[in-house]
């Protein structure tokens, strides 16, 4: 197992969607095996494929019930509404009350290819979207209003600036 360096804003690989898995190998039991141990040395909660720059449509979770990972997931079910306070990896000590669907419902496939199903209302709804947006090049950042967006992208910018400067 390796550990990777998680992928922040602005890189490009955030805003792409990923590619569908083909492959049902132990090259992606790898995969999963690193995205695994690189979310718990976050440490995190989820961690997308994309998050690594790798382009597959793979997450791995785990909101304090167990290990879980959904390959090729799609949402199939959403209800519901729920304000609460949200992070990201890829957006590093920033969090915004972020509105999501309160309850979701996704299906995917396991390492071995057999369909899977994961639901969850409240965190376990929620880290579902976020991983899942991830798969479609969405960040956090997406569920912004306009102005806050705006201020937070400018905000952004400068200091990667700053940083690149070693200001």
């Amino acid at each position: 197992m390796a550990l990777y360096p998680i992928r922040t804003f602005p890189d490009p690989v955030l805003a792409m969607r990923a590619r569908a898995v083909e492959s049902f190998d132990d090259d992606l039991r790898r995969l999963t095996d690193d995205l695994f141990e690189t979310m718990y040395d976050a440490p995190g909660v989820g961690l997308a494929a994309p998050q690594i720059g790798v382009s597959k449509t793979v997450f791995v979770a785990d909101v304090g019930e167990g290990p879980f990972l959904m390959i090729n997931p799609t949402i199939v079910e959403l209800t519901g509404k729920w304000k609460f306070e949200e992070g990201c990896l890829s957006v590093p000590g920033r969090y915004w009350d972020i509105k999501r669907y309160d309850y979701a419902r996704a299906e995917g496939f396991d390492l071995a290819g057999n369909p899977v199903s994961y639901e969850g209302d409240e965190l376990m709804g929620r880290v579902l979207q976020h991983e899942i947006d991830h798969l479609s090049g969405l960040l956090l950042l997406s569920h912004l209003g306009a102005r806050a967006k705006r201020q937070v992208l400018k905000e952004l910018r400068e200091e990667s600036l700053h940083t690149l400067r070693g200001v």
